[in-house]
């Protein structure tokens, strides 16, 4: 695998970064999981958009352009000869001392990784996943906005590690005042009497990029569809869900916390919504430029 470390092409074993970077020391930085079907990278300019909108929230400075990272991720794509995979983009804020001021780091780093990803398998596509809610809340907007990917993902990592503990492959996160807010690394929807539900982004869900692919979908399709608050309860009672992410795509959910969702199996309109997404991805995106 070659790895693209601020614009040049090294053997993975050689893709480093200082232990003085504070990306590491501190988790300081952004970073966007991106998707490449068929030889087209799946919705790139708007993975870029909020990658550089989350730098400039946090006051970090990217040190390229976004056209120039464009065409970055489409050459370290074509440098593996994929034309599926999964793009890993980060960006930190570079070497610095040991101290908490990024002021001493006067060099951005930038990385871009290309390779597979298979985070479910199959089978839960067409059975659905059993999650759970666990402990850990989402963080508070007051604290920092969930619309910033960042580096610093204790807090869905927490809430990971506590559905593993229960068995569970993912698991739902709430608010400080018990509202679904998303899961660990995925966007949560359910369908409750005809109506399509997403936790809105106020209440600590990121801005999903297949979120909003689903959104659109949904409108194209006449679903009646809301971003709007809603509790443990409304998922109990619900008669679908489906979790949507990058590299999970459009994932059924058929049971949370021992409670069967509907009929227990994945719904009429998860399964249209799967087909759709799917059908969507196959033109969408610049071209990888690949040889041969």
């Amino acid at each position: 695998m070659l790895v693209n470390v601020n614009g040049k092409l090294v053997d993975q074993d050689k893709a480093v970064v200082s232990v003085f970077d504070h990306g590491l020391l501190y988790g300081d930085g952004v970073f966007e999981g991106i998707r490449a079907y068929h030889g087209r990278v799946f919705r790139l300019d708007d993975h870029l958009k909020r990658l550089y909108d989350s730098a400039k929230a946090i006051l970090l400075k990217v040190p390229v352009s976004q056209a120039e990272m464009r065409n970055q991720v489409l050459r370290t794509l074509a440098a593996n000869h994929l034309k599926d995979g999964y793009v890993r983009l980060v960006v930190t804020r570079g070497v610095g001392d040991l101290g908490l001021s990024p002021d001493r780091c006067k060099e951005q780093t930038y990385f871009i990784i290309a390779d597979k990803i298979n985070l479910y398998p199959e089978k839960y596509y067409r059975e659905g996943l059993e999650i759970v809610t666990v402990p850990t809340r989402r963080n508070v907007n007051e604290a920092l906005s969930p619309k910033i990917k960042s580096l610093n993902y204790l807090n869905n990592i927490m809430a990971k590690i506590e559905a593993g503990q229960r068995g569970a492959l993912e698991a739902i996160m709430l608010t400080q005042e018990g509202y679904v807010a998303e899961c660990t690394g995925d966007n949560i929807f359910i369908l409750r009497r005809g109506k399509l539900l997403t936790p809105p982004c106020y209440l600590g869900a990121l801005e999903g990029v297949t979120r909003e692919v689903v959104m659109e979908l949904a409108a194209k399709l006449k679903i009646p569809f809301a971003e709007e608050p809603f509790t443990r309860y409304d998922v109990y009672t619900s008669d679908e869900a489906f979790l949507t992410g990058t590299a999970a795509e459009v994932v059924p959910v058929v049971k949370v916390d021992g409670r069967s969702l509907g009929s227990g199996k994945p719904g009429a309109l998860t399964k249209r919504l799967i087909a759709a997404f799917r059908k969507v991805t196959l033109g969408d995106g610049p071209k990888i430029p690949l040889k041969g």
